[in-house]
């Protein structure tokens, strides 16, 4: 497992936070604000994917990734981003968030958060997915990454059933997320399902909900049930994997140099 450091810690909590108010800012303006004020939400996007890629920066300038804990974070981003594109979106089946919630769980949380920014950002590169609902996706697919990385301990099968509720749960909290970044504006301001800015959080809540139910629902079901049902059918052996991985790569262990004479 890979342990997360100071310094990242602080860029994650600082990317957390600004994320935290990109998907949140429509439950908090003012009935003044209005949908028209949010020409400058374009802003917030554009400050989000740096803040991701600085998450990722911090862990290797701090040194809690190395060059094996890179090359694996590269070999299962890429296999992330080709895993992504196979349900074409179809339906929300999306075979990509199984790897995000089992790489966590193995690797540590914070091994999961950037595996979620960073499979997400290759993706978008490779299916030319790139836009302003990218950082979104990366944060809340990091996200994913990282709070399975903080399930409570369970062995053998309870793991596996523990993971794979989890993943039903994440499927769904991913595209409500999403809906959250997009709603706003996609509903305009005379239907019932509509934001109303200013209006109480409970209401605002009450149309993202029946706004999810009428639109997304039909995809973020599926995308958890496929999310469940591979951990359960497969989840056993890519957790071995990838904790044999990490054993034998020793990410934790401090590289000793001894000179000529020494080694003589």
């Amino acid at each position: 497992m890979i342990r997360w450091r100071p310094r990242a810690a602080a860029a994650l909590a600082l990317a957390s936070a600004a994320g935290l108010a990109a998907f949140g800012w429509p439950l908090l303006t003012d009935a003044g604000s209005g949908v028209a004020h949010a020409q400058d939400a374009p802003w917030l996007f554009a400050l989000l994917l740096p803040m991701l890629i600085a998450v990722v920066l911090a862990e290797i300038a701090d040194g809690g990734m190395d060059a094996k804990a890179v090359a694996l974070l590269g070999v299962l981003a890429a296999v992330g981003a080709a895993l992504r594109p196979l349900g074409g979106g179809a339906a929300g089946l999306e075979p990509v968030f199984f790897l995000l919630v089992l790489a966590g769980r193995a690797l540590g949380a914070g091994f999961g958060f950037v595996l979620g920014a960073v499979t997400m950002f290759a993706s978008a590169l490779l299916t030319g997915g790139v836009g302003p609902w990218l950082p979104f996706q990366m944060l809340a697919a990091a996200w994913m990454g990282f709070l399975a990385g903080c399930l409570p301990r369970a062995c053998g099968r309870g793991e596996l059933v523990l993971l794979a509720g989890y993943g039903m749960l994440a499927g769904l909290v991913y595209g409500l997320l999403l809906n959250l970044s997009s709603w706003p504006y996609l509903t305009g301001l005379s239907t019932s399902l509509s934001y109303v800015p200013g209006a109480p959080v409970p209401e605002n809540l009450r149309r993202l909900f029946a706004f999810t139910l009428a639109t997304s629902l039909g995809f973020d079901i599926p995308r958890g049930l496929l999310t469940a049902t591979v951990i359960l059918m497969a989840g056993r052996p890519i957790l071995l994997a990838l904790r044999r991985a990490a054993r034998r790569a020793a990410f934790e262990t401090e590289p000793e140099f001894e000179t000529r004479a020494e080694a003589g």
